[in-house]
């Protein structure tokens, strides 16, 4: 088994069902996007290009999806917190996810990156 593959199997319910939906989410918005291992977590491309990434915080156990221009992006579904370049969204895993909110996020954050505001190789 891959290590990606790992991050998610180690996961218990309903913390592993939240992220396989989220990765899904991603994978599914726009063709793109590719999966890769770095850091010690999953990350997703665009064209090559790192976007986004899934954790779970360690102190609480919640899960949310970062996005590497957050910065970038004014909207009230994300954080900076101390971040100085991303931005995250935080999820309740026994809550159904907020796929209006989350898609809308992604777009913003396509459109970095096909407007040119962030470049790609």
């Amino acid at each position: 088994m891959k290590e990606i593959d790992n991050f998610y199997a180690e996961k218990v319910e309903p913390l592993k069902g939240c992220l396989m939906a989220l990765r899904q989410i991603i994978l599914d918005r726009d063709r793109n996007f590719s999966e890769a291992w770095k850091y010690r977590m999953p990350f997703f491309c665009y064209k090559g290009k790192m976007f986004c990434y899934l954790w779970v915080e360690k102190k609480t156990g919640i899960p949310y999806l970062g996005i590497v221009e957050g910065k970038k992006i004014a909207h009230p579904g994300l954080i900076q917190d101390e971040r100085s370049r991303m931005k995250i969204m935080r999820f309740d895993p026994s809550e159904d996810l907020p796929l209006k909110m989350i898609l809308e996020i992604l777009d913003s954050a396509i459109l970095l990156y096909t407007s040119g505001i962030v470049k790609i190789k």
